[in-house]
Protein backbone atom coordinates (compact mmCIF):
# COMPACT_ATOMS: atom_id res chain seq x y z
CA UNK A 1 0.00 0.00 0.00
CA UNK A 2 1.08 3.33 -0.78
CA UNK A 3 1.49 6.35 2.19
CA UNK A 4 1.24 9.20 -0.90
CA UNK A 5 -0.05 9.21 -4.02
CA UNK A 6 0.32 11.76 -6.54
CA UNK A 7 0.10 11.46 -10.75
CA UNK A 8 2.92 11.57 -12.06
CA UNK A 9 2.01 13.80 -15.08
CA UNK A 10 1.00 16.62 -13.27
CA UNK A 11 4.59 17.40 -12.20
CA UNK A 12 6.43 20.13 -14.65
CA UNK A 13 8.42 18.80 -17.56
CA UNK A 14 12.00 19.22 -15.79
CA UNK A 15 11.04 17.66 -12.27
CA UNK A 16 11.64 13.91 -12.16
CA UNK A 17 8.60 11.32 -10.14
CA UNK A 18 10.54 9.51 -7.85
CA UNK A 19 8.53 6.31 -5.85
CA UNK A 20 9.87 5.54 -2.70
CA UNK A 21 9.99 1.72 -1.61
CA UNK A 22 10.41 0.91 2.03
CA UNK A 23 9.08 -0.99 4.48
CA UNK A 24 10.74 1.07 7.34
CA UNK A 25 9.11 4.37 7.51
CA UNK A 26 11.78 6.47 9.81
CA UNK A 27 14.29 5.89 6.53
CA UNK A 28 11.79 6.13 3.81
CA UNK A 29 10.78 10.00 5.71
CA UNK A 30 14.60 10.44 5.84
CA UNK A 31 14.53 9.99 2.13
CA UNK A 32 11.95 11.75 0.85
CA UNK A 33 12.86 14.64 2.64
CA UNK A 34 16.34 15.00 0.96
CA UNK A 35 14.61 13.95 -2.59
CA UNK A 36 11.51 16.91 -2.44
CA UNK A 37 13.08 19.86 -3.82
CA UNK A 38 12.65 21.68 -7.51
CA UNK A 39 14.19 19.18 -9.50
CA UNK A 40 12.41 16.03 -7.99
CA UNK A 41 9.44 15.16 -6.01
CA UNK A 42 8.29 11.89 -4.39
CA UNK A 43 4.78 11.21 -5.53
CA UNK A 44 4.29 7.64 -4.20
CA UNK A 45 5.54 5.73 -1.05
CA UNK A 46 5.45 1.91 -0.84
CA UNK A 47 5.32 0.81 3.27
CA UNK A 48 6.13 -2.71 1.88
CA UNK A 49 7.78 -4.15 -1.67
CA UNK A 50 5.35 -5.16 -4.17
CA UNK A 51 4.91 -8.93 -4.79
CA UNK A 52 6.98 -9.40 -8.44
CA UNK A 53 3.63 -9.83 -10.41
CA UNK A 54 2.55 -6.02 -9.13
CA UNK A 55 5.67 -4.87 -11.01
CA UNK A 56 3.68 -4.50 -14.53
CA UNK A 57 1.30 -2.17 -12.33
CA UNK A 58 4.00 -0.56 -10.98
CA UNK A 59 5.42 0.85 -13.65
CA UNK A 60 2.18 1.75 -15.58
CA UNK A 61 3.01 4.95 -13.69
CA UNK A 62 6.53 5.70 -15.65
CA UNK A 63 8.23 6.72 -12.52
CA UNK A 64 11.75 8.22 -14.01
CA UNK A 65 13.16 7.06 -10.35
CA UNK A 66 12.45 4.52 -8.37
CA UNK A 67 14.60 4.59 -4.65
CA UNK A 68 14.40 0.97 -2.73
CA UNK A 69 15.30 0.33 0.84
CA UNK A 70 17.70 -2.78 1.25
CA UNK A 71 17.97 -3.15 4.82
CA UNK A 72 14.41 -4.91 5.95
CA UNK A 73 14.92 -7.63 3.28
CA UNK A 74 17.81 -7.35 1.45
CA UNK A 75 17.23 -10.83 -1.25
CA UNK A 76 13.28 -9.63 -1.49
CA UNK A 77 14.80 -6.03 -2.66
CA UNK A 78 17.42 -7.16 -4.97
CA UNK A 79 14.48 -10.03 -6.47
CA UNK A 80 12.63 -6.55 -7.06
CA UNK A 81 15.68 -4.40 -8.50
CA UNK A 82 16.60 -6.98 -11.27
CA UNK A 83 13.32 -7.61 -12.24
CA UNK A 84 12.00 -3.63 -12.50
CA UNK A 85 15.62 -3.00 -14.57
CA UNK A 86 14.88 -6.38 -16.57
CA UNK A 87 11.55 -4.62 -18.25
CA UNK A 88 12.57 -1.01 -17.56
CA UNK A 89 14.93 1.65 -18.74
CA UNK A 90 13.74 3.24 -15.16
CA UNK A 91 16.94 4.54 -13.09
CA UNK A 92 16.81 2.62 -9.97
CA UNK A 93 18.42 3.41 -6.46
CA UNK A 94 19.13 1.58 -3.37
CA UNK A 95 19.58 2.55 0.07
CA UNK A 96 21.49 0.65 3.35
CA UNK A 97 23.04 1.38 6.06
CA UNK A 98 25.23 -1.01 5.14
CA UNK A 99 28.82 -0.27 3.11
CA UNK A 100 28.93 -3.54 2.29
CA UNK A 101 31.14 -4.25 -0.67
CA UNK A 102 29.49 -6.96 -1.72
CA UNK A 103 26.30 -5.94 -1.18
CA UNK A 104 27.33 -2.93 -3.29
CA UNK A 105 28.28 -5.08 -6.44
CA UNK A 106 24.93 -7.42 -6.19
CA UNK A 107 22.96 -3.93 -6.38
CA UNK A 108 24.65 -2.69 -9.84
CA UNK A 109 24.60 -6.77 -11.22
CA UNK A 110 20.91 -6.77 -10.51
CA UNK A 111 20.70 -3.37 -12.31
CA UNK A 112 20.62 -0.32 -9.37
CA UNK A 113 22.41 3.08 -10.75
CA UNK A 114 22.90 4.40 -7.27
CA UNK A 115 24.14 2.80 -4.00
CA UNK A 116 22.98 5.63 -1.02
CA UNK A 117 24.22 5.82 2.69
CA UNK A 118 23.23 7.45 5.20
CA UNK A 119 23.33 10.38 6.11
CA UNK A 120 21.22 11.25 3.20
CA UNK A 121 22.32 14.74 2.29
CA UNK A 122 20.37 16.93 0.10
CA UNK A 123 23.92 17.71 -2.06
CA UNK A 124 24.57 13.98 -2.32
CA UNK A 125 21.25 13.28 -3.48
CA UNK A 126 20.99 15.95 -6.03
CA UNK A 127 24.10 14.69 -7.68
CA UNK A 128 22.43 11.40 -8.10
CA UNK A 129 19.31 12.86 -9.20
CA UNK A 130 21.41 14.55 -12.26
CA UNK A 131 22.81 11.38 -13.36
CA UNK A 132 19.30 10.04 -13.24
CA UNK A 133 18.12 12.96 -15.23
CA UNK A 134 20.68 13.15 -17.81
CA UNK A 135 19.16 9.34 -18.73
CA UNK A 136 15.75 9.95 -18.46
CA UNK A 137 14.24 9.63 -22.15
CA UNK A 138 13.32 13.11 -23.83
CA UNK A 139 9.31 12.50 -23.53
CA UNK A 140 7.27 10.34 -21.26
CA UNK A 141 6.34 7.18 -22.50
CA UNK A 142 3.05 6.41 -22.79
CA UNK A 143 1.47 4.57 -19.95
CA UNK A 144 1.52 0.77 -21.98
CA UNK A 145 -2.00 -1.04 -20.62
CA UNK A 146 -1.94 -4.50 -20.21
CA UNK A 147 -2.57 -6.83 -23.32
CA UNK A 148 -5.87 -8.10 -23.63
CA UNK A 149 -6.54 -11.81 -23.17
CA UNK A 150 -8.67 -13.96 -25.54
CA UNK A 151 -9.18 -17.41 -23.78
CA UNK A 152 -10.74 -20.82 -25.69
CA UNK A 153 -12.02 -23.37 -23.89
CA UNK A 154 -14.20 -26.24 -24.75
CA UNK A 155 -17.51 -27.75 -23.57
CA UNK A 156 -15.66 -31.16 -24.20
CA UNK A 157 -12.90 -32.62 -25.96
CA UNK A 158 -12.84 -32.50 -29.33
CA UNK A 159 -14.87 -29.54 -29.90
CA UNK A 160 -12.34 -28.13 -31.80
CA UNK A 161 -10.86 -25.32 -29.67
CA UNK A 162 -7.25 -25.98 -30.55
CA UNK A 163 -8.31 -24.91 -34.22
CA UNK A 164 -10.21 -22.56 -33.49
CA UNK A 165 -7.84 -20.77 -30.86
CA UNK A 166 -4.58 -20.90 -32.73
CA UNK A 167 -6.49 -19.85 -36.57
CA UNK A 168 -8.27 -17.27 -34.60
CA UNK A 169 -4.48 -16.09 -33.00
CA UNK A 170 -2.96 -15.99 -36.37
CA UNK A 171 -5.98 -13.87 -37.68
CA UNK A 172 -5.77 -11.83 -34.73
CA UNK A 173 -1.75 -10.58 -35.49
CA UNK A 174 -2.65 -10.63 -39.18
CA UNK A 175 -5.80 -8.11 -39.07
CA UNK A 176 -4.61 -6.33 -36.01
CA UNK A 177 -1.02 -6.10 -36.93
CA UNK A 178 -0.13 -5.61 -33.47
CA UNK A 179 1.69 -7.59 -30.76
CA UNK A 180 0.11 -11.02 -30.65
CA UNK A 181 1.19 -14.16 -28.71
CA UNK A 182 -0.52 -17.78 -28.23
CA UNK A 183 -0.41 -20.41 -25.15
CA UNK A 184 -1.07 -23.48 -25.14
CA UNK A 185 -2.61 -24.71 -21.78
CA UNK A 186 -4.04 -27.51 -22.74
CA UNK A 187 -1.86 -29.27 -20.88
CA UNK A 188 -0.21 -32.49 -21.19
CA UNK A 189 -1.23 -32.92 -24.84
CA UNK A 190 -1.90 -29.81 -26.43
CA UNK A 191 -1.05 -29.70 -30.10
CA UNK A 192 -1.45 -25.93 -30.88
CA UNK A 193 2.47 -26.02 -32.57
CA UNK A 194 1.29 -29.13 -34.75
CA UNK A 195 -1.51 -27.08 -36.07
CA UNK A 196 0.35 -23.87 -36.69
CA UNK A 197 3.64 -26.72 -38.50
CA UNK A 198 6.04 -25.31 -36.08
CA UNK A 199 8.65 -27.09 -34.13
CA UNK A 200 9.40 -25.34 -30.81
CA UNK A 201 12.19 -25.50 -28.68
CA UNK A 202 10.71 -25.03 -25.28
CA UNK A 203 7.23 -24.71 -24.24
CA UNK A 204 4.71 -24.47 -21.50
CA UNK A 205 6.04 -26.70 -19.28
CA UNK A 206 9.65 -24.64 -19.20
CA UNK A 207 7.53 -21.92 -18.22
CA UNK A 208 5.88 -23.09 -15.28
CA UNK A 209 9.35 -24.85 -14.07
CA UNK A 210 11.05 -21.13 -13.96
CA UNK A 211 8.19 -19.31 -12.86
CA UNK A 212 10.27 -18.03 -9.94
CA UNK A 213 12.62 -16.20 -12.57
CA UNK A 214 10.48 -15.42 -14.98
CA UNK A 215 10.83 -12.06 -16.63
CA UNK A 216 10.26 -10.48 -19.46
CA UNK A 217 13.53 -11.33 -21.27
CA UNK A 218 13.75 -15.15 -20.13
CA UNK A 219 10.21 -14.96 -21.28
CA UNK A 220 11.03 -13.78 -25.10
CA UNK A 221 13.94 -16.98 -24.48
CA UNK A 222 10.86 -19.46 -24.42
CA UNK A 223 8.73 -18.34 -27.64
CA UNK A 224 8.67 -19.65 -31.24
CA UNK A 225 7.72 -17.12 -33.86
CA UNK A 226 5.54 -18.30 -36.56
CA UNK A 227 5.77 -16.80 -40.03
CA UNK A 228 2.38 -14.77 -39.59
CA UNK A 229 4.15 -12.89 -37.42
CA UNK A 230 2.73 -14.76 -34.46
CA UNK A 231 4.17 -15.89 -31.18
CA UNK A 232 3.97 -19.35 -29.64
CA UNK A 233 4.28 -20.59 -26.25
CA UNK A 234 3.59 -23.89 -27.41
CA UNK A 235 2.40 -27.36 -25.25
CA UNK A 236 5.69 -29.83 -24.64
CA UNK A 237 5.58 -32.33 -27.88
CA UNK A 238 6.23 -35.34 -25.01
CA UNK A 239 3.98 -36.33 -22.22
CA UNK A 240 4.79 -34.27 -18.89
CA UNK A 241 3.25 -34.62 -15.58
CA UNK A 242 3.12 -31.11 -14.49
CA UNK A 243 1.38 -29.40 -11.80
CA UNK A 244 0.29 -25.81 -13.01
CA UNK A 245 -0.64 -23.66 -10.00
CA UNK A 246 -3.11 -20.40 -9.89
CA UNK A 247 -0.16 -18.48 -9.10
CA UNK A 248 2.23 -19.88 -12.08
CA UNK A 249 -0.61 -18.94 -14.50
CA UNK A 250 -1.08 -15.57 -12.85
CA UNK A 251 2.45 -14.44 -13.07
CA UNK A 252 2.74 -16.54 -16.95
CA UNK A 253 0.08 -14.09 -17.73
CA UNK A 254 1.20 -10.96 -16.32
CA UNK A 255 4.72 -11.34 -18.03
CA UNK A 256 2.82 -12.02 -21.11
CA UNK A 257 0.32 -9.20 -21.42
CA UNK A 258 2.61 -6.53 -20.83
CA UNK A 259 5.09 -7.71 -23.45
CA UNK A 260 2.06 -8.31 -26.22
CA UNK A 261 -1.14 -5.91 -27.33
CA UNK A 262 -2.94 -9.93 -27.62
CA UNK A 263 -2.83 -12.29 -25.71
CA UNK A 264 -4.73 -16.12 -26.92
CA UNK A 265 -4.88 -18.86 -24.50
CA UNK A 266 -5.90 -22.46 -25.87
CA UNK A 267 -7.59 -23.90 -22.38
CA UNK A 268 -8.82 -26.75 -23.51
CA UNK A 269 -11.95 -28.14 -21.86
CA UNK A 270 -13.17 -26.17 -18.96
CA UNK A 271 -11.39 -27.99 -16.36
CA UNK A 272 -9.07 -27.63 -13.52
CA UNK A 273 -8.17 -25.36 -10.93
CA UNK A 274 -6.55 -22.80 -12.80
CA UNK A 275 -9.72 -22.25 -15.08
CA UNK A 276 -11.06 -19.68 -12.35
CA UNK A 277 -8.12 -18.03 -12.26
CA UNK A 278 -8.23 -17.29 -16.38
CA UNK A 279 -11.70 -16.32 -16.50
CA UNK A 280 -10.68 -13.52 -13.71
CA UNK A 281 -8.00 -12.11 -16.01
CA UNK A 282 -9.76 -12.91 -19.57
CA UNK A 283 -11.31 -9.81 -21.79
CA UNK A 284 -13.12 -12.13 -23.43
CA UNK A 285 -13.50 -16.12 -22.52
CA UNK A 286 -15.36 -18.30 -26.42
CA UNK A 287 -16.56 -21.06 -25.09
CA UNK A 288 -16.91 -23.91 -28.54
CA UNK A 289 -19.44 -26.14 -28.59
CA UNK A 290 -21.34 -27.97 -31.31
CA UNK A 291 -24.60 -29.29 -31.88
CA UNK A 292 -25.33 -32.20 -29.64
CA UNK A 293 -26.93 -33.29 -26.83
CA UNK A 294 -23.75 -34.12 -24.89
CA UNK A 295 -22.32 -30.38 -25.70
CA UNK A 296 -25.32 -28.62 -25.06
CA UNK A 297 -25.98 -30.04 -21.80
CA UNK A 298 -22.18 -29.58 -21.03
CA UNK A 299 -22.12 -26.04 -22.05
CA UNK A 300 -25.22 -24.68 -19.77
CA UNK A 301 -23.66 -26.27 -16.98
CA UNK A 302 -20.58 -24.41 -17.27
CA UNK A 303 -22.89 -21.15 -18.32
CA UNK A 304 -24.60 -21.95 -14.82
CA UNK A 305 -21.67 -22.42 -12.45
CA UNK A 306 -18.84 -20.11 -14.10
CA UNK A 307 -20.58 -17.11 -16.20
CA UNK A 308 -23.87 -15.91 -14.90
CA UNK A 309 -21.89 -12.53 -13.52
CA UNK A 310 -19.59 -13.39 -16.48
CA UNK A 311 -22.06 -13.24 -18.93
CA UNK A 312 -20.30 -9.92 -20.75
CA UNK A 313 -17.12 -11.81 -20.94
CA UNK A 314 -18.36 -14.85 -22.62
CA UNK A 315 -19.23 -15.55 -26.55
CA UNK A 316 -20.35 -19.23 -27.67
CA UNK A 317 -18.98 -20.83 -30.46
CA UNK A 318 -20.83 -22.93 -32.32
CA UNK A 319 -18.30 -25.22 -34.26
CA UNK A 320 -18.46 -27.18 -37.43
CA UNK A 321 -22.43 -25.81 -37.70
CA UNK A 322 -24.65 -27.27 -40.62
CA UNK A 323 -27.97 -25.55 -40.52
CA UNK A 324 -29.70 -28.01 -42.84
CA UNK A 325 -28.53 -30.67 -41.02
CA UNK A 326 -29.66 -30.01 -37.55
CA UNK A 327 -31.77 -32.18 -35.35
CA UNK A 328 -32.11 -29.74 -32.67
CA UNK A 329 -33.77 -26.51 -33.94
CA UNK A 330 -32.16 -23.26 -33.11
CA UNK A 331 -34.35 -21.54 -30.74
CA UNK A 332 -33.89 -24.94 -28.62
CA UNK A 333 -30.19 -24.43 -29.06
CA UNK A 334 -30.38 -20.61 -27.16
CA UNK A 335 -32.92 -21.79 -24.69
CA UNK A 336 -30.10 -24.60 -23.95
CA UNK A 337 -27.30 -22.56 -24.18
CA UNK A 338 -29.20 -19.50 -21.87
CA UNK A 339 -28.20 -16.83 -24.69
CA UNK A 340 -27.71 -16.90 -28.36
CA UNK A 341 -24.32 -18.01 -30.01
CA UNK A 342 -22.23 -14.89 -30.83
CA UNK A 343 -20.39 -17.23 -33.92
CA UNK A 344 -21.16 -20.22 -36.14
CA UNK A 345 -18.18 -21.72 -37.89
CA UNK A 346 -19.63 -23.88 -40.75
CA UNK A 347 -18.62 -27.34 -40.98
CA UNK A 348 -15.93 -28.03 -43.60
CA UNK A 349 -14.04 -31.24 -43.16
CA UNK A 350 -12.13 -31.53 -46.43
CA UNK A 351 -10.44 -27.82 -45.46
CA UNK A 352 -9.80 -28.78 -42.25
CA UNK A 353 -8.01 -32.42 -43.45
CA UNK A 354 -6.15 -29.95 -45.87
CA UNK A 355 -5.15 -27.67 -43.55
CA UNK A 356 -3.82 -30.47 -40.81
CA UNK A 357 -2.30 -32.66 -43.09
CA UNK A 358 -0.04 -29.79 -44.82
CA UNK A 359 0.37 -28.17 -41.19
CA UNK A 360 -1.12 -24.86 -43.38
CA UNK A 361 -3.20 -22.60 -40.89
CA UNK A 362 -6.58 -21.77 -42.19
CA UNK A 363 -6.68 -18.65 -41.33
CA UNK A 364 -3.94 -18.18 -43.96
CA UNK A 365 -6.51 -18.95 -46.70
CA UNK A 366 -9.42 -18.18 -48.37
CA UNK A 367 -12.75 -20.95 -47.04
CA UNK A 368 -15.55 -20.18 -45.20
CA UNK A 369 -14.38 -20.87 -41.64
CA UNK A 370 -10.99 -19.12 -42.59
CA UNK A 371 -13.78 -15.74 -43.16
CA UNK A 372 -15.79 -16.45 -40.14
CA UNK A 373 -12.30 -16.78 -37.94
CA UNK A 374 -11.35 -13.19 -39.42
CA UNK A 375 -14.64 -11.50 -38.35
CA UNK A 376 -13.99 -13.00 -34.75
CA UNK A 377 -10.28 -11.55 -34.96
CA UNK A 378 -11.51 -7.98 -36.15
CA UNK A 379 -14.17 -8.18 -33.65
CA UNK A 380 -12.06 -8.62 -30.89
CA UNK A 381 -9.62 -5.58 -31.87
CA UNK A 382 -11.96 -2.95 -32.35
CA UNK A 383 -12.13 -3.21 -36.17
CA UNK A 384 -15.08 -3.05 -38.33
CA UNK A 385 -16.33 -6.13 -40.30
CA UNK A 386 -14.19 -7.19 -43.15
CA UNK A 387 -15.69 -5.37 -46.53
CA UNK A 388 -17.52 -8.22 -48.56
CA UNK A 389 -15.34 -8.85 -51.95
CA UNK A 390 -16.25 -7.51 -54.85
CA UNK A 391 -18.01 -9.04 -57.62
CA UNK A 392 -16.43 -8.82 -60.93
CA UNK A 393 -18.90 -7.28 -63.59
CA UNK A 394 -18.86 -8.15 -67.52
CA UNK A 395 -19.40 -5.85 -70.28
CA UNK A 396 -23.16 -5.48 -69.54
CA UNK A 397 -23.19 -5.22 -66.16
Amino acid sequence: MSAFTQDPDTLGANVLSVALIGPEEARRREIAIAVNGPQASVVREFRAYPDLDDVPQLLEASFDVIIIDLDSNAEQALDLVENICSVSPVTVMVYSSRADSELLVRCMRAGAREFLTPPFSQNTIAEALVRASVRRPTTRPTKKTLGRLFVFTGAKGGSGVTTLASNFAIALARESGQSTLLIDLDLPLGAAALDLGITAQFSTVDAIQNINRMDSNFFARLLTKHDSGLSVLSAPDKYSSITVTNEAVEKLLAVARQDFDFVVVDAGSAAGETFITLLEAATTVYLITQVSISELRNSNRLISEFFVSRATKLQIVLNRFTPRALVIDEDSITRALTLPAAWKVPSDYPVVRQAQNSATPIAMGESAIADVIRQMARAACGLSAAAEKKKRFGLFG
